[in-house]
This record gives structure tokens, sequence and C-alpha cells, in this order.
């Protein structure tokens, strides 16, 4: 497949020979891939899950379709995750009439936005070239939509030890960095100065957990103190509108354990480093929020939205989260965005906030959102604008 640079050429390649009465969602099998089905099903649609072997008894056995019960219609199993841009793979999305749906694991997984963007041949709901701005190494990045957006976000440290590096740690700071073992998980520490920022990452080094070369590309921002809340929208391009889905906060293996300890075993375990913390996330909890900041947000997701339009066309389709700190005033609490996902969130918990249903009349997840718009598009003739 030759390369496709612009979104028309995309659309007609991965949409002409697409049978609208005989759609098939699929997904990859993790992060959010039941939610998909689920809202899929829902809407009368086929559901197809592409799992590896030995991760795939979720959706091949536990939540399969069969009498009445399940989401999951069909499986196709890979030896791994990234095999699904191998070719004949790609002709059995194709064969089956399949839009596909992508979320963090597909993108952490395939680890090639090249790919993504140029050989994966299925039509995907969303705007594949958006998908890449979450990865802060690159240009375009989260970053550059947050600047074109006026949207606040934490301070910067550049990890190279030069005139906007490390050394000018000057607050509390949080480095993340990818692990050594599994180069898709992050490992997280604190600092708050130079010499902090030494000894630590020089004893994660010491230990195996990071490389040097890993750490010259970490992310060093201020911590920000405040509650953590993700906002979750949904932008219809069918209909010009910015929906609030959900919201909801994370789950973080030990830190939440530690955070249940007293303050005086907490002290004992951080101080002879028994246990490093991890930010790894192992759940979402539902959360709600101030009506009073409401207004805030949703400006700040018409900032987003329309800056994603001008920078990297076709602009946002679909959902996208935007991960906040919101901190205390005076002179008010303020909303400030540490992190961007522009794909299906992780959280089917956001289902039990009731911010879709103050919209529609009944809680949705976004599942079921992304479902309702390709069966729009499908009645009006306005799949292109929807799929690339």
């Amino acid at each position: 497949m030759s390369k496709l640079k612009t979104k028309s050429d995309l659309v007609k390649t991965t949409t002409k020979n697409l049978k609208v009465k005989d759609i098939t969602i699929s997904v990859l099998g993790s992060h959010s891939a039941l939610d998909v089905c689920r809202g899929a099903k829902d809407l009368g649609f086929k559901t197809l899950v592409v799992a590896q072997k030995g991760r795939d008894k979720t959706y091949a056995k536990y939540f399969k379709s069969r009498d009445n019960l399940g989401c999951v219609d069909e499986v196709i199993e890979l030896e791994k995750f990234a095999d699904i841009l191998n070719e004949d793979i790609q002709q059995e999305l194709l064969k089956r009439n399949a839009i596909f749906v992508p979320h963090r694991s597909f993108e952490v997984y395939i680890n090639d936005y090249n790919a993504i963007e140029n050989k994966f041949k299925a039509p995907i709901f969303g705007n594949r070239f958006l998908l890449k701005v979450e990865e802060r190494g690159v240009k375009l990045n989260q970053y550059d939509l947050l600047d074109k957006a006026n949207i606040r976000y934490p301070k910067q440290f550049n990890p190279v030890p030069d005139g906007t590096g490390p050394k000018e740690i000057d607050r509390l700071c949080i480095v993340k960095v990818l692990e050594k073992m599994r180069g898709y998980e992050r490992a997280f520490f604190l600092v708050d100065s130079y010499a902090g920022y030494q000894h630590e990452s020089q004893r994660l080094i010491d230990e195996g957990k990071i490389t040097r070369e890993a750490l010259d590309k970490a992310v060093i921002e201020e911590f920000v103190v405040g509650v953590q809340v993700n906002f979750n929208f949904f932008y219809s391009p069918l209909n010009k509108r910015l929906e609030l889905i959900g919201t909801d906060t994370r789950r973080q293996t030990n830190l939440d354990g530690i955070l249940r300890l007293t303050g005086n075993f907490q002290q004992k375990v951080m101080e002879d480093n028994r246990v490093q913390i991890k930010y790894e996330e192992a759940g979402h909890i539902a959360v709600t929020v101030l009506e009073s900041l409401l207004e805030d947000a949703f400006l700040i997701g018409e900032r987003f939205v329309e800056a994603a339009k001008q920078l990297v066309s076709p602009g946002v389709i679909g959902p996208f989260g935007l991960q906040t700190v919101i901190t205390a005033g005076p002179p008010k609490k303020e909303i400030i965005v540490f992190d961007v996902s522009p794909r299906m969130p992780g959280s089917p918990g956001i289902f039990a906030t009731p911010y879709s249903g103050y919209l529609y009349g009944q809680n949705i997840s976004m599942g079921k959102r992304v479902a309702m718009e390709i069966k729009e598009a499908v009645r009006k003739g306005k799949l292109e604008e929807i799929l690339t």
C-alpha cells in the first residue's frame, strides 16, 4: 500500500469497498475492547476482537456472544498483537467490512505510528493521524496542541542537563521515564532539586530499572498538587457537538496501597526503599465534579478540538480524554491538563457518572457513543466524515 498523505486519499482507499449493511466493529483485545464491543452490539453491529495468544479467553470464552449473553461475536487470535499489521490479518479485517476502533494498547503494541497511519488498511473510526500526539517525544505532540489551544499544563524541564534541564529544577517535579524491562511502561519518581534528581535517577539505573538512554528522553514536569480528574469527551463531526460522556480518576498499584498506610509506616517504607512507588494503572473510579467546574471543562475541550482541527486535519473525531488536576483557589479552582488521550479512554466506569444521562436521558458508555456515531453516519451516508 503506497503512503497516503491526505485524508481524502485514505478515506477513498479504506471505505470504497465497505458494505455499509454488513459492518463489523473491530478492536484489539485489550484496554477498552469490551466497552467497544458492548456498545456495538447494543446498536446492532457485529463485533470482532483481535487478541493475542494467552490473552484471548476474556473475549473468546468469558464474554463471547451466546444465548443472548456476551458481546464478542468473533475472535482472531495472533501470536503477538503487532501481527495485526500482517497482510493476511489486514485482508481478514477488510473481508469482514471491519471498522476498527483504536485505543492506547493498539498504539503501544504496534509501536509504529507510521505503520498505523500508512499501512493499516482497515478504516479507523477517528483520526489516525492524531494518535501520535500522545507521545511527548515526537513533533507534533500534545504540548504543541495544548499551546495552540491556550490550555495550561505543568511546567516542563528538559531531561538533558543544559540551561533548561534538570539543573533548573526549583519545585516538586515528577519524572516519567520508560522502564528497562517493560519498554511500554513508565517508571515514575519525585524530586525537588537537581541533587535529588541525580540521586534518584542513578539509583534506578544502578538497580537496572531504567537506562541512561531512556532517562535522556524522560518527561520532567512540575508536580501539581490537586484532585486528579479525567474528562472524557466525545466530539461529533456529524453534529459539530462536543459532549462530556463521563469523568473518572485512576487507581494505581502500590501507590494506592502506600496511601492506605498510616503516616509512620509510609515514612518507614519510603526511607529504606523497601517499595518503589509505581503509578501503574490497575483500574479507574467513577468520579463527579462540581457543576461550577463544567463550563471551564467544556471550554478547555472546545479549545482542544479547535486546535486539533488546525494542526492535525481533519481534527478530533469521536472520543478523547483530558487528564487534569483541579487545584485549589484563591482566586478560584483551576483545571490544569497534564496528559492527553486522543482516542478511546480506558475507563468503562465513566458510564456510572451522570453527564451523558443529562444529555441523552440515559447514561451511555463511550463504546455505545462510538457505535451511535457510526450508525448515524451510515444512515446519513457520511461515513467518510468519521473514518480515516
